[in-house]
């Protein structure tokens, strides 16, 4: 892998903290809880954990979630995810990422929606001192869950706003459980001023991506790779220059995309769209971000320069506090450029 790649100072806007639990952990939380798996070494978990590259929709590959979410139900594994979730994102050299889970999955145990949150902050803060990675929380609202939960779930998150949660985000089988049934739910956001984004235009059309902006106030989408199927909303898409959170590999195996042939990132991005590149879920779709920024070098000829502007223009997107995020831009600036410095001295 090109030494320059690693190096690359990098920001993940799109993550999951239950996509990137280490099996390593996961059998570690087991032990600690006498919860059987059907394995007892990390290498023999993964198959449990990660697709295979047959994975032939968005519902399989969501299948992996619910072989560890078992064991994330208590502050001490929320903890301790979110802090090697970070650890992960160091590996990478990212300077910030934003994770996000959804809290009411969390609560099969003693956990409330309130007590999730402050757990999953609590790991990212740890994370953040150990490793040096800004870390900030999106909190999920389910599709599947009613009005009720994720008005709580909503709730819960307007009261940290500002205190590591920074946005709110709605996920999961986006086919079955279209945008527009959760109008009500995200206007409470809008009028708390929460920043939105929402998954759209990944397992479904572009028509939620036009309900996500227009109905429910997304400033950001989470993928967007369908957006192609509406030239009309793909100009207004790039007009309002709404980033796209978009996971190249993760597209790929939920086969929103059927082949990395077809995989639209770089017509996107010569049309003028805003892009950011993203993991998804690093241990589900087996990524990270140095290899999400290989394949875009690698499969659509990404140069360095504009590898390092999609990066930065991450930052830019990001939903850190505006004195946090001119700081990241002024670290991302000042390792770049020695980047470039010590490129030339080679050459």
């Amino acid at each position: 892998m090109d030494n320059w790649l690693e190096a690359l100072p990098k920001a993940d806007l799109h993550l999951h903290l239950d996509g990137c639990v280490k099996p390593a952990t996961l059998l570690a939380l087991a032990e600690a809880r006498n919860y059987p798996l059907p394995a007892g070494r990390p290498e023999d978990l993964l198959p449990y954990m990660q697709v295979e590259d047959d994975c032939d929709s968005l519902k399989t590959y969501l299948d992996k979630f619910s072989f560890v979410l078992p064991l994330l139900q208590d502050a001490e594994a929320l903890i301790r995810i979110a802090e090697e979730a970070v650890e992960q994102a160091a590996a990478s050299n990212c300077l910030y990422i934003e994770a996000r889970f959804a809290p009411a999955l969390h609560t099969n145990g003693d956990l409330t929606v309130d007590g999730a949150i402050e757990a999953a902050i609590e790991g990212l803060r740890r994370g953040e001192a150990a490793f040096g990675v800004v870390a900030r929380l999106i909190v999920i609202c389910m599709r599947h869950h009613d009005e009720a939960t994720n008005l709580s779930v909503i709730r819960a998150a307007v009261a940290r706003h500002g205190r590591g949660v920074v946005a709110v985000d709605l996920a999961g089988d986006e086919a079955s459980h279209p945008a527009e049934r959760f109008r009500g739910t995200f206007a409470v956001a809008r009028e708390a001023g929460i920043p939105i984004t929402i998954h759209a235009g990944e397992a479904a059309g572009p028509f939620n991506v036009r309900e996500a902006i227009a109905s429910l106030g997304a400033i950001r989408i989470g993928h967007g790779v369908r957006l192609r199927e509406d030239p009309e909303l793909l100009a207004l898409v790039r007009e309002r220059q709404i980033p796209l959170e978009l996971c190249p590999t993760s597209n790929i195996q939920t086969k929103a995309i059927s082949a990395w042939d077809d995989y639209p990132i770089r017509s996107y991005y010569d049309a003028g769209l805003y892009l950011t590149v993203n993991t998804d879920n690093p241990t589900v779709s087996g990524t990270n971000m140095t290899r999400e920024c290989e394949a875009l070098a690698t499969r659509f000829g990404f140069s360095r320069s504009e590898l390092a502007g999609l990066m930065r223009g991450a930052l830019q997107a990001a939903f850190a506090e505006p004195p946090v995020k001119e700081a990241l831009l002024r670290r991302f600036d000042e390792q770049v450029g020695r980047l470039l410095t010590d490129e030339t001295r080679e050459d």
